[in-house]
């Protein structure tokens, strides 16, 4: 009885586990390549799910655009933050 509960708590932590794993791949920068035209593809977790996710492949040019563009708005919304301005900044 014990090891029949063993396995089916080993069995429910599984998705759980790869998931996770998988989101924080999500967001690692792309590997190095000789051109930008490589196809990457990305696995991201669906919001509210803990085992639906979707997949999505862009070139590799496109991942390090959006990934530029990302970290350029939180860096300027940082920036409005820190220096206390109302309105935009």
């Amino acid at each position: 009885m014990m090891r029949l509960l063993a396995a089916a708590a080993l069995v429910l932590t599984v998705p759980v586990v790869s998931v996770a794993a998988e989101a924080d791949k999500a967001n690692e920068p792309e590997r190095a390549s000789d051109n930008g035209e490589k196809m990457i593809c990305k696995r991201f977790a669906e919001t509210g799910s803990l085992v639906k996710s979707y997949r999505t492949c862009k070139p590799k040019r496109e991942w390090e655009r959006e990934r530029d563009t990302a970290r350029s708005v939180a860096s300027s919304v940082s920036s409005c933050a820190n220096s206390g301005a109302t309105g935009s900044c």
